[in-house]
């Protein structure tokens, strides 16, 4: 059997914070104490832009580019390349294909996974099905990455969560195991709730589409609390079932970065200790689909996870979508904890 095992991850955070401090000067007076309100209930405390002459895809190469650094592998040597993000370069073509020029990695073919904040642990689940299956995929970069502060009216006070970075592993074909298992859940019927509405077939971009701001990402309704609150406990407990290990057995579990709280609730719904996760919301805001591999970059940096451990993964998007894998830590992975 072939498994496809993380073996080393990157990100790429840009340069340019947007303080809360920053947003309380826009917002204050407006809205007074919306930002505190926010600070309050998410725990995120600052975020970074890129520049505004960047894609999505400058993010998602250079991610890519120091996890295959840290892999010691080269670009030639990569079988596929798949991005996750629901702020892509254009509508088409993928966001994939121009990263894969970027970084050189000639060899590859390439597909986008678009579910939102859950695209990073479907696309893993993805490239560990494909790479069973196919013995010429020996590796595979999965990349995680989100830009929607660009998508965004400036002067919407939501703007206060959308943090730009991009987070990306390096995954290669061995026979011991590494991906376990996964699950999903969705529901269609909240998709209208945080939408880009203009751009596709149901309404393409014009200038009265653009007038009315739907070219832009905004939040119509809010979604109920129940669908993180409860749904990443039923998430994490899928995965666990049909990786026939017990939640117990988890040694570290990291979930979308959006709500500090959120976590901890979930945590003791798991009856797992806060110590078994991590969280950058704090430090790099809301960075959609690219919040779990960077978090998951962060633990590894820290040392919070080690070699041999258990990890779950668990993404929620708008539309919604979630989803969640398992993967057991190379013992050789000395490369994720550079």
């Amino acid at each position: 059997m072939t498994y496809a095992n993380i073996v080393s991850t990157g990100i790429y955070l840009p340069e340019i914070e947007v303080s809360n401090d920053a947003l309380r000067t826009r917002f204050d007076k407006a809205i007074p104490e919306f930002v505190d309100k926010m600070e309050a209930s998410s725990g995120i405390l600052t975020r970074w832009n890129a520049p505004e002459d960047w894609a999505t895809s400058d993010l998602a190469a250079r991610a890519a580019q120091q996890a295959l650094e840290r892999a010691g592998k080269r670009p030639d040597e990569v079988d596929l390349v798949i991005v996750g993000t629901d702020s892509p370069d254009f509508i088409t073509p993928a966001t994939s294909v121009i990263v894969q020029d970027k970084i050189g990695a000639k060899n590859a073919g390439t597909f986008d996974v678009g579910c939102a904040c859950a695209s990073f642990p479907t696309a893993f689940t993805a490239a560990a099905g494909m790479m069973a299956t196919n013995a010429n995929l020996k590796t595979v970069v999965v990349i995680g990455v989100y830009l929607m502060h660009k998508l965004t009216d400036p002067n919407d006070p939501m703007i206060f969560f959308y943090g730009d970075g991009a987070g990306a592993a390096v995954l290669e074909a061995r026979d011991e195991a590494g991906f376990i298992s996964s699950a999903f859940r969705a529901d269609g019927s909240y998709a209208k709730r945080w939408a880009i509405f203009a751009g596709g077939t149901v309404e393409p971009t014009t200038a009265e589409s653009l007038q009315k701001g739907h070219a832009r990402v905004k939040m119509y309704d809010r979604y109920p609390p129940e669908i993180n609150n409860e749904g990443w406990p039923a998430v994490v407990r899928a995965v666990a079932k049909n990786g026939r290990f017990a939640v117990g057995d988890i040694d570290f579990v990291i979930f979308t970065q959006v709500r500090k709280p959120t976590i901890e609730l979930v945590m003791d719904d798991l009856e797992l200790p806060i110590s078994k996760t991590h969280t950058v919301m704090e430090k790099w805001g809301y960075t959609g689909s690219a919040c779990i591999p960077m978090a998951l970059h962060d633990a590894f940096a820290q040392k919070k996870i080690r070699p041999g451990d258990l990890v779950v993964l668990v993404g929620s998007g708008v539309g919604y979508n979630q989803a969640g894998a398992a993967f057991r830590v190379p013992k050789d992975g000395a490369r994720l904890f550079v």
